[in-house]
């Protein structure tokens, strides 16, 4: 008789499995809980501590780790000597091994676990076996998902055994179970007992979650991953409705709720595109922040990923219900905001929640290297004012500029302007240029003359830079950005200091009125 060994901690479709696998003929073995489930369903079972001779001990820890378990699966059929030892020791053959293991994971994400407690669900015999019958492939189907129970049976009762083909197929998927099991240990031991840095090696792990159509251009074949224990918009956003995401929706979208997570405090919206934002805006309420958002560069929104801070309410969808946009994403939609929106086909809506995870790590893979970096999780620790005096009524338009230089591409350069009292949009903004000063004078000042023309009409373009905020990402290495930015009527600048020339800026500034803060925080972003 073929025996099928059963041990398993995900208890769904284990009876039908296991009465199946009578009727066909094959003789059960079983552990524990297993065992007892089976048997209190009427399940003819045997225990493993009856078929092996030798008792549980340790309050279960060993009972799977015996020569009559291990032969019975490791024995190659075909081999002479092999089932000599097997006659020798009056071991039967294992043919079907179903395991799956101790909830590690479940267990360490509760608040709260213990050492003693995360250590007494690390499975030691399941791996074991799992791996004894993944090795022996040729000759033992091993099975670690109830999702292929199904097809089990299917070749079982078409054939009477299975497939060398389905038999490669579960042991590639059982090395990659025992393999990702031992990555959450290693994960969660090297957060207790030491720095993930002091490592001699990184242990990344990405899980498959589904093909993309292509990547970056059509050339280029792309799938999408998630790695465990980290936010993944592939995996733990909510996409309610539209075409499926692309490669480069991804991207923009993950740049879209970076901003906003920097202005989850206020009723804001940021429109990415082509990984930097166009348009920034904070507002009374939502639609209001959408719409100066959208005013920071209408004509770069065409086709963009926008991102918000709080529910889209049926007035915030109106906005949106005559402009092509690729995502929406946002905490929530109103039923009213919802029913509108699905009329756009072809529109993305992600609902993902607009909350910070602090420590976290960022990474970049060049071809066969890896850069390893903090995530940029700051915006400014304090503000020190070197020229004029400190306002205290433009703290928030210093934040909202240098929150939207901070997102912007290197060198980066953001002109922030508060066009209602405690609301702020960004006005014009110059991204990855090679140096700070064509950042400024060929992008960010002719986009913000463009929306002065278009938004105050009867204003002068230099007395509204007056009242705007020049933020940069990095320190100036000369005067001549500040004297540009002096020259177009900007007197409010925001930089990170630190430039062997700071001295010589800073005093530019107080002979020209210009008041002028370093955060002492570089943003670069490449």
């Amino acid at each position: 008789m073929s025996l099928a060994l059963l041990s398993v901690y995900k208890k769904e479709g284990l009876l039908d499995l296991a009465r199946k696998l009578r009727e066909l003929g094959i003789g059960i073995i079983s552990t524990g809980g297993t065992a007892k489930h089976l048997k209190e369903a009427g399940v003819q079972v045997r225990e493993v501590s009856d078929y092996t001779g030798f008792p549980e001990m340790m309050n279960g820890r060993v009972k799977t780790l015996h020569p009559k378990i291990h032969g019975g699966i490791l024995a190659l059929r075909g081999n002479e000597k092999h089932l000599e030892d097997l006659s020798k020791s009056a071991i039967e053959r294992i043919d079907y091994v179903v395991v799956n293991l101790y909830p590690f994971v479940e267990t360490v994400s509760k608040e709260g676990v213990s050492l003693e407690e995360a250590i007494e669900n690390i499975d030691i015999g399941g791996p074991s076996m799992i791996r004894s019958a993944a090795k022996n492939h040729e000759s033992v189907t091993v099975v670690t998902d109830p999702n292929d129970y199904a097809e089990l049976l299917s070749e079982l009762e078409k054939e009477g055994k299975t497939s060398l083909l389905f038999r490669k197929k579960l042991a590639l998927k059982a090395f990659e179970h025992t393999f990702t099991y031992d990555y959450h240990i290693h994960q969660f031991f090297s957060e207790k007992y030491g720095e993930g840095s002091q490592m001699d090696f990184m242990n990344l792990l990405y899980e498959k979650d589904a093909p993309l159509r292509y990547g970056e251009n059509p050339h280029q074949k792309s799938h999408v991953c998630s790695m465990p224990g980290a936010f993944s918009l592939s995996r733990d956003a909510k996409i309610l409705s539209g075409k499926e995401m692309s490669y480069n929706n991804y991207v923009d979208a993950f740049h879209a709720r970076e901003c906003v997570l920097d202005l989850r405090d206020y009723p804001a919206a940021c429109v990415v595109k082509h990984g930097t934002p166009c348009g920034m805006a904070t507002g009374i309420n939502l639609f209001e922040a959408i719409k100066y958002a959208w005013e920071g560069d209408i004509v770069s929104a065409f086709g963009s990923i926008v991102a918000v801070t709080r529910e889209i309410d049926l007035q915030s969808a109106e906005f949106f219900s005559d402009k092509f946009i690729e995502v929406l994403i946002a905490p929530s939609f109103s039923k009213e905001a919802l029913n509108l929106l699905l009329k756009k086909k072809n529109l993305r809506l992600i609902v993902t929640p607009i909350e910070k995870k602090e420590k976290m790590t960022s990474y970049k893979q060049l071809d066969g290297m890896l850069l390893v970096q903090d995530k940029d999780s700051v915006v400014y620790d304090d503000l020190k004012v070197v020229s004029g005096v400190h306002q205290a009524e433009r703290e928030g338009l210093l934040y909202f500029s240098y929150v939207a230089v901070k997102h912007i591409k290197s060198n980066a350069i953001a002109l922030g302007f508060e066009y209602k009292k405690g609301c702020f949009m960004l006005l014009g903004m110059g991204s990855g240029q090679p140096n700070r000063i064509d950042a400024l004078k060929k992008l960010a000042i002719p986009k913000a003359k463009e929306n002065i023309a278009r938004l105050y009409p009867q204003s002068d373009a230099k007395s509204v830079l007056k009242e705007a905020v020049m933020a940069s990402d990095a320190f100036f290495p000369f005067v001549d950005t500040v004297q540009t930015a002096f020259e177009e009527g900007i007197r409010y600048v925001i930089q990170p200091g630190g430039s062997k020339n700071d001295e010589e800026i800073i005093k530019y500034c107080k002979e020209n009125g210009i008041n002028m803060w370093l955060s002492g925080v570089r943003h670069f972003l490449h």
